[in-house]
């Protein structure tokens, strides 16, 4: 897996909100895309998106971020920075994205030195079609017009 993080392009930008891309090829990336949809406030509903790594926006995000040729897993981009954060930052973004307690815990983890996480965050990543099998990640057709091509 690559290792870009926060990496500032002023180049490319598709709306305000931020994109979760995740593997739309693995069960334990659609489980964690599900677990975001059915934890976050409607609130922040409007405020994220999601795409497939494999799917037309994140091929997109893919050249514009060269670095991200190795990642795979679970990237969080943010158009307004605009940034890509991947492996346990991404993962972190997501959680802080919920609010709440999720908030807190996503704050707790950002204490833990990045090396620690990403270790495990690499394991986990490494196992999760394991973990994991495939799955077709269906959205309601509410939650339809929050995925990007």
């Amino acid at each position: 897996m690559a290792n870009a993080t926060d990496t500032p392009r002023s180049d490319f930008r598709s709306d305000s909100r931020a994109v979760l891309l995740y593997d739309g090829e693995c069960g334990f990336c659609a489980g964690s895309v599900q677990f975001v949809l059915r934890h976050e406030p409607a609130s922040a509903r409007p405020r994220l998106a999601f795409a497939p790594l494999q799917g037309q926006f994140g091929t997109r995000i893919r050249e514009q971020f060269p670095e991200l040729a190795g990642v795979d897993s679970v990237v969080w981009y943010h158009p307004a920075i605009p940034a890509v954060r991947v492996r346990s930052a991404a993962a972190l973004a997501a959680t802080a994205h919920l609010g709440g307690l999720w908030a807190v815990a996503a704050a707790l983890g950002r204490l833990v030195p990045r090396v620690l996480r990403d270790a495990v965050y690499d394991q986990i990543a490494r196992r999760r079609f394991d973990i994991a099998a495939p799955a077709c990640l269906l959205p309601t057709p509410e939650e339809r017009a929050r995925f990007l091509p």
